[in-house]
């Protein structure tokens, strides 16, 4: 009798293997008031980065082409999903019907004192609020959270408590770093700036629109 090779465990799947970040990555069992982020863009970089939904590696965008840079880490929170669900909540907080998702992982930006060099990385962070933003029809909410545990930021509890001129500069940099020099107007637009408790909403939201989308990977984290 021919010995058959042992089938690996999902457990041992995961040291051999790199998790995708998106999916392959818990949120964290704090959700929502303390979520997992990943990374994929610093103040530093002139390159725009972002995930490459099939195989979970980091992609050049596109060259930044002006002067824009993201004042904060920027990237995503895994397994999370801007669905019906999100899209729904976007047109019932603005009154605007039809809005739907945009299809991609929640967008997160997160404050830090210490300078991080380059993306591709997770960290912990801390939910204080959020931007509602509009791009073409479609809801891409942008998480406002701090570092967790950061000397300077950790302490902040509510978007309230972050200097208007820095929400200012996260608001000019959405609405502005695709537009060209000469356009006058943009089809992104951001509608309120939002509390913790609403961005715990959204968070909670971006999740069940997660596992309807994807049913096949519930409980495998």
């Amino acid at each position: 009798m021919t010995d058959r090779p042992s089938v690996p465990t999902l457990d041992a799947l995961f040291k051999l293997f790199a998790a995708h970040p998106w999916h392959g990555i818990a949120i964290g069992a704090g959700a929502p008031q303390r979520v997992t982020a990943f990374i994929e863009i610093t103040p530093v970089d002139t390159v725009k980065y972002e995930l490459d939904k099939n195989s979970g590696r980091l992609k050049v965008d596109r060259p930044q082409k002006y002067s824009n840079q993201s004042p904060t880490l920027y990237g995503l929170i895994p397994q999370t999903y801007c669905g019906a669900g999100i899209g729904a909540l976007c047109s019932e907080r603005t009154g605007r019907p039809g809005i739907v998702g945009d299809g991609d992982p929640l967008d997160i930006c997160v404050l830090a004192e210490r300078s991080v060099l380059h993306g591709n990385v997770l960290l912990q962070a801390v939910p204080i609020g959020g931007l509602r933003m509009i791009d073409g029809g479609e809801a891409d909410d942008k998480i406002v959270a701090v570092m967790s545990d950061d000397p300077a930021f950790g302490s902040l509890r509510d978007i309230g408590d972050v200097p208007l001129t820095f929400i200012d500069r996260l608001r000019h940099y959405f609405l502005t770093y695709k537009q060209h020099p000469d356009q006058t107007s943009s089809q992104a637009e951001i509608t309120h700036v939002y509390d913790r408790a609403e961005s715990y909403a959204v968070i909670q939201r971006a999740r069940e629109d997660y596992r309807a989308k994807f049913p096949e990977l519930e409980g495998l984290l």
